[in-house]
Formats: C-alpha cells, structure tokens, sequence
C-alpha cells in the first residue's frame, strides 16, 4: 500500500490555510509546517544524521537528527516524536525553543518553503537508526559543527545551516538548565 504523505499548508503566522500532498507542497513552493529536532547527549554533543541517499531531496547531506512534516490533524510535537522513533529508532521528551520561516531550492527542482518548528532534548541510549531514512549518525561536539558547516557547507543542508546558530545560541545559555 503506498501512501499519500500531506503537509499542512499555514500562512507566514503559521495559522492553517490547508493541506496538500507533500512532494506537490514542494514542487510549488508552498509554505507548509516543518520541524527540525536537535538531541544531545548529558555531555552537550550533538546526535547528527546523515541523510539516506535517496531521499527526495538533500540525499547523503548531514544534518540535524531529525526531520520532517506534522500530518493534517497532528500536533507538531507528537509529529516530531513520532518521527524521531521512526528515523532514529528512540523517543525523548522534547521542548520547543524557537521557530523559523526559510526557503531554499535544490537541483532536482524542488523547493522547501517552510515555517519550521525547532525542538530540543537529551537522550543518552541507543540510537537504531531506519536504514531507509539514515546513512549514519554521531554525537559531535558544537565546536566541531561549527568548524565542519565552515570548512565543508556544502556537507550539511539548507535548514541546518540557518537553524544550527540558533540552536548554539539557546545551548550556550540554557543547555546546562535544562529542565523538561
């Protein structure tokens, strides 16, 4: 059975304006909710991903540790659980720290216009990966990414490159607070 992924189309306040099928949303460049997840360990390091390579777009791309739509309907944190137990093979208690808009064109034509919701936590266990979805994985220390996103950008993706200042900035300040 194959099955027809939609995203929620919202306007730039992210009220819900509709929903459309989810590789369509991209190729007309709709603005649609997002979220991007950021797990650390109690050491502060970052789990990265690298994206499987055929995925429909930012294929073998390193980026944050998960990724993706809310469906119609679905409250954008159970999405963003719901999809790091599918990518990444584990669940955590998540909290939102901020949220941003971004657009950002690829080779294959495909555009992502998104109002992309960040949410963060700490996982210290196993990490089982769908090889479907992930490449490979590693914890890295923010020094490291920042360094990495400077010397090699064209190794990680489009949002992790606006999202990545961000989430440093809310880790100096908060990460040795944190309380979810």
């Amino acid at each position: 059975m194959n099955v027809v992924e939609q995203v929620i189309l919202v306007d730039e306040n992210d009220l819900a304006t509709g929903a459309m099928e989810k590789v369509a949303a991209h190729e007309k460049a709709v603005l649609h909710r997002a979220f991007s997840v950021f797990i650390f360990n109690n050491k502060g390091e970052m789990l990265l991903q690298q994206r499987a390579e055929n995925k429909y777009h930012s294929g073998g791309l390193w980026t944050n540790t998960c990724c993706s739509h809310p469906r119609p309907g679905e409250p954008t944190i159970t999405a963003a659980l719901r999809r790091l137990e599918e990518e990444m093979g584990f669940t955590t208690e998540i909290k939102k720290i901020f949220d941003f808009v971004y657009r950002a064109a690829f080779e294959n034509g495909l555009i992502e216009n998104e109002y992309d919701h960040v949410f963060v936590g700490v996982y210290d266990g196993p990490v089982q990966p769908d090889s479907r979805e992930v490449n490979a994985f590693v914890y890295a220390d923010m020094a490291a990414i920042s360094s990495a996103l400077e010397s090699d950008p064209q190794k990680y993706t489009a949002w992790f490159h606006i999202a990545f200042p961000k989430v440093k900035e809310w880790w100096e300040k908060s990460f040795s607070a944190v309380v979810f």
